[in-house]
């Protein structure tokens, strides 16, 4: 936060952190998740290393995730699908396990969200922050893990993770009966520890736009972070088939037959188009 980090040493005391200049001069910065090394005494430390990360993601920026919980909801502001899909490839492409949470039944049920990710083979849950509804079921998945909450902004993140953890207090906006999306209530990344073990990371809404500065995943690698095609691999007529027009494609004659969503093929094809304008070269690693 404003360019210090706090650390936790283990004790129950955070320790305000610089991190080492050498850290900008390798392109790499501490994130939420990380493992490192400190020195200082009292209130006022400095980063001096930084463990090897399992995983990590530009946004959000987190690092060594066992889980990522997305935020979804079918009540005002309703959650696009690409931006499910988008964010799950990105954990997928890192081999992070997504939970899908379909929160606000109390105001829309979600179904129609909650039928595609389960048909695509996704954990969802649906809850809702003001009955209390599946909170316990999503607790008892994330329990002793340590797992990112992410989500557009409005879809109630703040609230179902104060639930979770009661003595949280975290800030709760409102959401733009005009506009359709929430105010950002969470403006930095922080990880809070819980009783059980579990650790869980909060983390800034997002809009459509913002899937614009999320890292892209290469073409050659995108079907592999598409879980629900993983049957089909391999069954097609060209061993460099795309799986968007091309004869013989096993990928398009399941989803002609049903066993695949369309909205799921459809954010393949966008990333697709996307991911095709990336030279090797260029390709950013978080």
């Amino acid at each position: 936060l404003s360019g210090f980090y706090y650390v936790d040493s283990g004790n129950g005391t955070l320790t305000q952190c610089r991190a080492r200049g050498r850290f900008r001069k390798e392109r790499m910065s501490p994130l939420v998740g990380d493992w490192v090394r400190f020195s200082g005494s009292g209130a006022q430390g400095m980063v001096e290393e930084i463990e090897p990360r399992r995983n990590s993601f530009i946004r959000p920026a987190v690092s060594n995730l066992d889980a990522l919980v997305v935020l979804a909801s079918g009540a005002n502001p309703v959650t696009d699908p690409f931006l499910i899909d988008r964010v799950a490839a990105i954990a997928g492409n890192q081999n992070v396990p997504v939970v899908l949470c379909v929160n606000k039944t109390d105001l829309e049920s979600g179904e129609s969200l909650t039928h595609i990710y389960r048909h695509a083979g996704f954990p969802v849950f649906p809850t809702s922050a003001a009955s209390g509804e599946g909170v316990d079921a999503l607790h008892e998945a994330v329990r002793g893990k340590t797992v990112a909450f992410t989500g557009n902004s409005g879809v109630g993140k703040s609230s179902l993770l104060n639930c979770l953890a009661p003595g949280l207090g975290l800030a709760v906006g409102e959401v733009s009966e005009k506009l359709g999306r929430g105010r950002h209530t969470t403006r930095h990344v922080e990880l809070f520890p819980l009783a059980d073990g579990t650790c869980v990371i909060d983390t800034p809404g997002f809009s459509s736009f913002d899937t614009e500065q999320m890292e892209l995943i290469l073409k050659e690698n995108l079907q592999y972070a598409f879980p629900d095609f993983a049957p089909y691999l391999g069954r097609c007529r060209y061993h460099d088939c795309a799986h968007l027009s091309e004869p013989g494609c096993a990928v398009l004659e399941a989803l002609a037959a049903g066993e695949l969503e369309p909205t799921r093929h459809a954010s393949y094809a966008r990333l697709y188009e996307a991911a095709k304008e990336i030279r090797l070269w260029e390709h950013k690693q978080p």
